[in-house]
């Protein structure tokens, strides 16, 4: 049996995830290592802090020694962590947006990016600028920060943490090709801002998976046949 080791920094994403892994990869062992701490300390300090870089590290460090085939790094905000320890693990580290970069930049010429917090929002849209100049193409960001949405979900209020993305999207919606969700946490709301807004959505984390997938092989589902 495959085994993928998923490295989160919250709580929020982990039953999703194991969901759409439940549907794709039915066959492929989920293993799952979740410090809540780190995304608290990204956003109180505004930067990835060397000690979180080193706790990334070990995680990463971990995941090899559990005897994972891939590891998937489940946070936009740490993925340039998972870029710069690449180098250093036997193994593959999927990065969960980085796919959806890679279509985004593919297919369109604007792009917006929406996200809750500015840790997360700027690395999503260098991830989208790396992904420009890999493969030649010429495309205008803009950023669509939802200000007040991650304060109202923290305080309780995902009603109103819902409704700011939904405004944020509408706002920004006639500037743009697409809208790209830079938190794997707001892929519930994918079709809802692409009936709302009338442009298409991109979240991370079917297409995060569908990379895994790619990279696994047939053969990890051929006992299906």
């Amino acid at each position: 049996m495959k085994k993928v080791v998923a490295v989160y920094t919250g709580q929020g994403l982990a039953e999703p995830l194991k969901s759409i892994f439940d549907e794709q990869l039915p066959e492929v062992k989920l293993v799952n290592i979740i410090d809540d701490s780190i995304i608290s300390e990204v956003v109180s300090e505004g930067e990835i802090s060397a000690s979180v870089k080193k706790r990334l590290f070990q995680y990463y460090q971990s995941a090899v020694d559990m005897g994972a085939d891939i590891i998937l790094n489940t946070c936009s905000s740490v993925g340039e962590v998972a870029d710069l320890a690449r180098p250093f693990i036997d193994i593959p580290i999927v990065k969960i947006d980085e796919a959806m970069a890679i279509e985004a930049v593919e297919n369109y010429e604007t792009i917006g990016v929406i996200a809750t917090l500015p840790s997360t929002l700027d690395p999503t849209m260098r991830l989208i600028e790396r992904q420009a100049e890999l493969l030649q193409k010429n495309v205008r960001i803009i950023d669509a920060l939802a200000k007040g949405a991650y304060d109202a979900l923290v305080g309780g209020n995902p009603k109103i943490h819902d409704q700011i993305i939904l405004k944020t999207a509408i706002s920004v919606s006639s500037e743009v090709d697409v809208l790209v969700l830079a938190q794997g946490s707001m892929a519930r709301m994918e079709n809802l801002l692409r009936e709302q807004t009338g442009v298409p959505v991109l979240s991370s984390p079917s297409r995060g998976v569908s990379e895994i997938k790619s990279l696994l092989g047939e053969s990890v589902y051929a006992d299906r046949k």
